[in-house]
């Protein structure tokens, strides 16, 4: 309980940390796979447990959001957030369901913009009082 209380305490560098090290995953996947083994029937092969790292982010991501969120001091950041957060979900559970083909460079758009989304928020958007958070903006 308290390593989550503590992550809870710096939402903003937790999320653009977390969001940075999901576009290196997502920039370096194709590459490393590519040199090791080669296509499978046009795929790329990898281990499964190298497909769960999208997801660890993505729970690593939503809670960060979440407790950004909660101390942001507008709205719209709020919004930007979520909204980013939703479309790097629905890109990385259509890319596991398959549903529809889609680049792989979309998956930039979402993780770049919580990068820029958390460190616009941690360095702008603090709440001066401490009840400050608790009003809607």
């Amino acid at each position: 309980m308290k390593a989550i209380l503590k992550l809870s305490s710096y939402p903003n560098l937790w999320g653009s940390l977390a969001s940075g090290l999901c576009l290196a995953h997502c920039v370096v996947t194709p590459f490393l796979f590519a040199a090791h083994t080669g296509h499978v029937q046009g795929h790329h092969a990898h281990p499964e447990w190298w497909g769960f790292i999208d997801l660890m982010f993505l729970v690593i991501s939503f809670l960060a959001i979440f407790w950004s969120a909660r101390n942001t001091s507008k709205y719209w950041m709020k919004l930007s957030l979520w909204v980013s957060w939703a479309l790097l979900a629905m890109i990385i559970l259509n890319e596991k369901l398959a549903l529809v083909h889609l680049s792989e460079t979309f998956i930039y758009i979402p993780s770049i913009a919580l990068i820029v989304l958390h460190l616009y928020n941690r360095k702008y958007c603090k709440c001066k009082e401490e009840d400050c958070c608790t009003a809607t903006n």
